[in-house]
């Protein structure tokens, strides 16, 4: 790319020198860190807002990612300052050194991973948190309302009944980490909080499709990775049923007790959903804790139009989805739906004595989300999520899902139209996986496609391998994303293969 024709915003100046200067403390002065003028401050969180909002407004003229230079690089790595440089300065190093090199799962032609792109309601949510500083560990005070309101949303929305509870988190990894406890609870009693697994020999089961986050919560459980038995998956990569009864039967004949099955509705591959009501029947012919993980395509539950795939997810015992996707809230927003809040509490819910509740107070509001969960401490994750959740409704997150889709439809149209590109898997919901066809080196040519495209700043895809070859893959989640974005992709990919193999055979 020519410098004429570089797309990339110059970077952001520095401040200019009239600036208001910093205001260290003075020798004596008590160690507050609020500032001698509000004004100031004031003054600055306007810029800083009207920065931000230009930022995402503008979003679609800017590259979707551009690689940070080594030399701002090795400023990020600095040591720790000693001395203060004042909130102007530390603003105008974020306006140069991490601003311009951010992510870029904010531009609608961020394809690669299953990002959301964020929202105005739940930025600003943010600063209102922010202000307030609650710890939502627990007490009485209304941030805790808030979160269990949208608890409550959720598991409605889900159908689930209205003995459900849940926890705002980090994400899905945690909330899988947490259907794997509960699962494990009931299946050992309580002792197994004391006395962890002892001779027990637990397995669980999710198809290979599954994330990798499922393994890793079954090692962090104490069970072990190698417990998780990982499922084949029939031609349209949905969890093989015959399969899943097949290995329950030979572990049962082998001693071992299977104590869960996580169903995917969205594999991070392909987009792939199981058959969740079938898995459910499965589970409950033999008294196993059905989960879902639904990181994303639990929010096929908001569109009327699709909500079918996602049949039986209503009959989970628990779910994990996270709101920083489909549900287009800032990161982190992540959440655990348990169908019985009780069994949250068997799993940690803890008596000591600086943690005891009250009936008025502000000990008081039992239980507590730390009742509930592993964490005492825990930012108002929930207030963006409720923000976002009023000022755009169920239906309006419903009809992102669906265009998600939409394009992802154009997409697959575009490949099957076209016979210098191959479709690698069914695309059911908002993931593609396709290729340029190559006789010699398919796997290298399309890899340096993708490189070349997320270093050109125009479209941001990634790579996943499928059957053994490594596809493109397109994951629509950015309500910004519309059907030119589609034809942008698809011609800058056929362009770069050109180019590409001229570079190789010149």
């Amino acid at each position: 790319m020519t410098a004429a024709s570089d797309p990339r915003p110059a970077a952001p100046e520095a401040p200019s020198s009239d600036m208001p200067a910093a205001h260290p403390p003075a020798p004596g002065r008590a160690a507050s860190l609020d500032p001698e003028s509000w004004d100031e401050v004031r003054a600055l969180g306007h810029r800083m807002l009207d920065d931000m909002i230009d930022y995402v407004a503008g979003i679609r003229e800017r590259p979707v990612w551009q690689p940070l230079p080594d030399g701002l690089r090795a400023e990020l790595r600095a040591h720790l300052p000693d001395e203060p440089v004042g909130i102007e300065a530390a603003y105008a190093d974020f306006r140069r050194l991490v601003e311009p090199y951010a992510t870029g799962n904010t531009h609608p032609r961020f394809l690669g991973w299953v990002h959301g792109g964020g929202n105005p309601a739940a930025m600003l949510g943010e600063i209102l948190a922010a202000g307030l500083n609650a710890n939502l560990g627990g007490r009485d005070h209304a941030p805790i309302e808030v979160e269990r309101q949208v608890v409550r949303w959720a598991a409605s929305a889900l159908g689930l009944p209205e003995t459900a509870g849940g926890l705002i988190l980090t994400g899905s990894s945690m909330a899988n980490f947490i259907g794997v406890l509960c699962a494990r609870r009931r299946a050992l009693g309580a002792d197994v909080r004391r006395l962890g697994l002892g001779e027990a020999r637990l397995v669980a089961y999710a198809s290979e499709g599954a994330h990798a986050c499922l393994p890793r919560a079954m090692d962090m459980a104490g069970i072990g990775s190698d417990a998780l038995r990982r499922v084949p998956v029939t031609a349209d990569r949905r969890m093989d049923l015959a399969a899943l009864g097949r290995l329950i039967e030979a572990d049962l004949a082998a001693g071992f007790t299977p104590f869960l099955i996580a169903a995917t509705a969205g594999t991070v591959d392909s987009g792939a959903v199981d058959d969740l009501a079938a898995v459910a029947g499965i589970a409950r012919e033999h008294g196993l804790w059905f989960h879902v993980d639904g990181a994303f395509g639990a929010f096929v539950a908001l569109s009327q139009r699709l909500r079918p795939l996602v049949a039986g997810i209503s009959e989970a015992d628990s779910v994990a989805f996270d709101f920083h996707k489909w549900g287009q809230v800032q990161y982190d927003a992540g959440c655990v739906l348990v169908r019985n809040q009780q069994h949250l509490a068997d799993t940690f819910a803890q008596n000591v004595d600086y943690l005891q509740h009250e009936t008025r107070g502000l000990a008081g509001n039992a239980p507590w989300p730390c009742d509930l969960g592993p964490e005492l401490s825990r930012g108002f994750r929930a207030l963006k999520v409720w923000m976002t959740l009023k000022t755009y409704g169920a239906e309006g997150l419903g009809r992102v899902v669906e265009a998600c889709c939409d394009r992802a439809r154009e997409l697959v149209a575009r490949v099957d139209a076209d016979p210098r590109l191959e479709l690698l898997a069914p695309a059911p919901l908002n993931v593609v996986c396709f290729r340029v066809r190559d006789e010699h080196d398919a796997d290298t040519l399309n890899h340096d496609i993708v490189v070349a495209l997320q270093e050109s700043g125009i479209a941001a895809p990634s790579t996943t391998r499928i059957g053994g070859r490594l596809a493109i893959r397109a994951a629509f989640v950015n309500h910004r994303t519309r059907p030119e974005d589609v034809d942008i992709l698809v011609d800058a990919v056929l362009s770069l293969a050109g180019a590409l193999r001229g570079a190789t055979t010149g």
